[in-house]
């Protein structure tokens, strides 16, 4: 993340904290000779000195680096440039991915289902936009605890502690998370906390891709946690940091888009986690059935989804209800979902 921070500080950040906290010379350095170069003034008196982020990419500073009160090390600066980084650029990265999930993967039929929620798409991008500054403010921690150097990220691929574990670092990654994430997942839906915390999620029974971060701001951040640990236990490439956060925010709208290609034992992609929504204690796993099949609580999904005709058909839904209906009153007792009038196609809203 330091990579980011570096970049997001040259562009934005040195200017914002150089308005708002702007910095002055002392008064010794001005009668040293520096009162015609107060900029060179408050380089020599700042204690902040430039250390690139990455021997493969990095900004030279601009002058606004030295000229706020707060200079870049600032561990006060540093958290809050990484909760509106997080914040900021997190939400763009949804609208981006799940926008474009909508538009060109998810299957319209959707809103015929019985259990399309009256204005559901709005409902679930005013969820997910209002837990989004909450969440990054809990994972804030996170990242101001990497940029400060107690992480094990490494820049170099030599840096790595053998040369196959540039290639090892991903799979190992995947598997580290995906057993935690099933784990912590399964635990939310336990009785004392699942109306409380995860039960927001659930409130959607047939999801679009905007319903990928629509939880509870603790629910949200719960989940996330197995893949902020993981780079101070084990060393993971700053690159391939970014570009497996890139592809968690991938993955999580895709298993939400209702396109069920991924009719796979091993794989947990969007038909089994459409199980999962439907019938609650099934499916927990993020990307694989591994653990869902060793905790006993893998559930193969129902063939009909992988045929375009079957799985928006009147039979399969039918069906569906029949059993969703049975499985709400045993989790949550009354179902106090408000759902669309049947046999009204729904429009976004």
């Amino acid at each position: 993340m330091d990579i980011l921070l570096e970049l997001c500080d040259t562009f934005f950040f040195d200017y914002l904290y150089s308005a708002v906290l702007p910095a002055q010379p002392a008064p010794y350095l001005l009668q040293n000779g520096f009162g015609n170069s107060t900029i060179e003034a408050l380089k020599v008196a700042s204690s902040w000195q430039h250390t690139p982020s990455s021997k493969y990419l990095s900004w030279t500073p601009r002058d606004a680096a030295w000229m706020s009160q707060l200079p870049r090390d600032n561990a006060y600066r540093q958290f809050f440039s990484l909760f509106l980084i997080m914040w900021l650029l997190g939400a763009l990265l949804y609208f981006i991915v799940a926008t474009l999930s909508y538009i060109f993967i998810f299957d319209k039929t959707t809103f015929k289902h019985p259990k399309f929620l009256q204005n559901q798409v709005r409902m679930e991008i005013s969820q997910a936009v209002n837990s989004m500054p909450y969440m990054s403010a809990l994972t804030a921690p996170f990242f101001l605890a990497e940029v400060r150097g107690y992480s094990k990220l490494y820049d170099a691929p030599s840096e790595a502690p053998f040369p196959w574990y540039n290639l090892l670092q991903f799979p190992l990654f995947l598997l580290f998370t995906d057993c935690f994430v099933y784990f912590i997942h399964r635990s939310l839906h336990h009785p004392s906390v699942y109306k409380t915390l995860h039960k927001p999620h659930h409130k959607w029974i047939m999801p679009t891709p905007f319903a990928a971060i629509a939880f509870h701001p603790v629910d949200g951040w719960a989940q996330s946690i197995p893949y902020h640990v993981f780079p101070f236990i084990f060393p993971l490439q700053k690159f391939a940091y970014l570009a497996l956060f890139l592809f968690i925010q991938v993955w999580t709208v895709f298993i939400h888009d209702g396109e069920y290609v991924a009719n796979s034992p091993i794989i947990n992609g969007a038909a089994c986690h459409t199980m999962h929504h439907l019938y609650f204690n099934y499916n927990y796993g993020q990307y694989t059935t591994l653990w869902d099949r060793l905790g006993g609580s893998y559930r193969k999904p129902n063939e009909e989804l992988f045929s375009r005709e079957s799985k928006m058909g009147k039979k399969e839904w039918e069906r569906q209800v029949k059993e969703m209906e049975e499985k709400v009153k045993e989790v949550e007792g009354e179902d106090d979902r408000s759902y669309a009038p049947v046999g009204k196609e729904k429009k976004m809203k």
